[in-house]
C-alpha cells in the first residue's frame, strides 16, 4: 500500500501577503535567544539585510512592532522581541500544532 498523507505549510497572510510563517518564526525565536538579528541571520545563513526586511514587514504589516532593534555601538546593538511578536509566536506555534493534527488525523483516513 502507498504511503499517501496530506501536507502543507501554513502561512499567516493579509490581503494575499505573506507576513508569518515558520521562516519567520524562527528568525523571531533566534532574536529573541540571542538578542541580535545579526546572530540570527547567521544562525539562518541568511543576510542580516533579508532578516532586517522580514522583521520590517513583520513590523509594518501587523500593525507593531514584533522586534524592536537598538544600534550598536562600543558595546554592540541588541535586540528585543516585543509582547507583540512574543505573542505571534504562542499564536502560530499553537496554530501549527492543531493544522498538524488536522493534516495526520486525516492521512489516516485516505481512501484512494
Amino acid at each position: 500500500m502507498k504511503d499517501l498523507k496530506y501536507t502543507g505549510k501554513l502561512y499567516l497572510e493579509i490581503n494575499g501577503e505573506r507576513v508569518f510563517g515558520p521562516g519567520r518564526l524562527e528568525l523571531l525565536e533566534r532574536i529573541q535567544a540571542s538578542g541580535s538579528i545579526r546572530q540570527a541571520a547567521l544562525q539562518m545563513k541568511m543576510s542580516y539585510r533579508r532578516a532586517w526586511e522580514f522583521i520590517d514587514h513583520m513590523n509594518t504589516h501587523l500593525g507593531e512592532a514584533v522586534v524592536i532593534a537598538e544600534r550598536g555601538g562600543r558595546g554592540g546593538g541588541q535586540a528585543i522581541v516585543t509582547p507583540k511578536g512574543l505573542n505571534a509566536i504562542r499564536e502560530f506555534k499553537a496554530f501549527h500544532q492543531k493544522f498538524r493534527e488536522f493534516l495526520q488525523e486525516h492521512s489516516a483516513q485516505i481512501n484512494i
